[in-house]
């Protein structure tokens, strides 16, 4: 509860924060830690790869054995191999810049020369442009439901990423600097693989191994925040969530954390998201507590209710990760 007070202290602080005049396209909510969380998405959890409290949704592979051995140094630790869904960030997907949605709806004042507009896009086009952010969220953290450090992600609420101060979210060209392999798959054959990725998502678990898809939403590539044919906001608004996921483990700046022994004691980089360890829920602006998806699911499960004729297009959504880790 401690933690809980410090991260709505820093929340408060944030109010403070310089803010230019309302922009009309920007709205949205602050996140309630409790209320608007789906906290059976934890679950399934597991020791080893026994489940000792099962989940809605389909589970990712586990340690075998549930006792591991770490080294700590010239030394070693014993603990349980415990596997669990951690809440750990937040993103806004928004058309306005610097629209902070999870944070109550207002814009930051920076000095936006070097881009970000995302004017690129042609007005005769079906497509959109959408800004995205990414909070730290170590929400089991806060409310202290794992004590153990290596079992979580600690800290406070942070912004660790901002779309407008990137010069290759709004350029596709720019972007294949840190994806080069997307033009490989910029074709039919590759894109009609997706279909299977769809599917999987739908009833089970995206497929790994078809890493380029994005499921129902389309295609990962280019790392960009171009939706070439919006059919539904909700569903740019996921694909645009998840592909700052697969952006964000490309840099380095999101660890994996998954496999026998040593890969269970330690995270590790991962330069190509294993999409079957992620999962999504709505938190603004129609928070959705009851339910998460795994990335890829079409969002025709769940869109109706979460939109308005006079939405801005202004989304939000809490992003969990599958957590195995050595409980010491």
């Amino acid at each position: 509860m401690r933690r809980l007070l410090m991260a709505l202290t820093v929340l408060a602080g944030l109010s403070v924060l310089p803010v230019r005049a309302a922009d009309p396209l920007c709205d949205g909510r602050f996140v309630n830690p409790i209320s608007d969380i789906c906290w059976s998405c934890m679950f399934p959890m597991t020791i080893g790869n026994v489940p000792v409290m099962a989940g809605a949704e389909p589970d990712t592979e586990n340690p075998s054995s549930p006792v591991q051995i770490c080294p700590v140094g010239i030394l070693y630790r014993i603990g349980l191999a415990i596997g669990y869904w951690e809440p750990f960030a937040l993103t806004d997907v928004t058309r306005s810049p610097y629209c902070m949605v999870n944070l109550g709806g207002f814009n930051l004042t920076v000095d936006r020369q070097g881009g970000g507009g995302g004017k690129r896009q042609g007005a005769a086009t079906t497509g959109a442009f959408y800004h995205v952010h990414w909070y730290k969220y170590p929400l089991t953290w806060w409310l202290n439901i794992i004590t153990d450090v290596g079992c979580l992600q600690a800290g406070d609420l942070d912004i660790g990423y901002l779309s407008e101060l990137d010069p290759l979210w709004d350029d596709s060209s720019l972007s294949s600097i840190i994806a080069p392999e997307a033009f490989l798959f910029a074709n039919p054959i590759a894109q009609g693989a997706c279909a299977a990725d769809a599917l999987a998502s739908a009833v089970s678990k995206p497929l790994n191994a078809l890493f380029w898809c994005a499921g129902s939403q389309g295609s990962m590539y280019p790392f960009t925040g171009f939706t070439s044919n919006q059919a539904s906001p909700q569903a740019a608004s996921v694909l645009l969530s998840e592909r700052m996921a697969f952006k964000l483990h490309r840099q380095g700046m999101i660890m994996n954390s998954v496999g026998q022994n040593n890969a269970v004691c330690f995270e590790y980089p991962s330069p190509i998201i294993p999409k079957d360890r992620y999962r999504y829920q709505m938190v603004n602006m129609y928070p959705n507590p009851s339910q998460c998806h795994p990335f890829g699911r079409t969002v025709m499960r769940w869109q109706a209710g979460h939109a308005s004729p006079a939405s801005r297009h202004n989304f939000g959504y809490l992003i969990w990760r599958k957590r195995n880790c050595v409980f010491l």
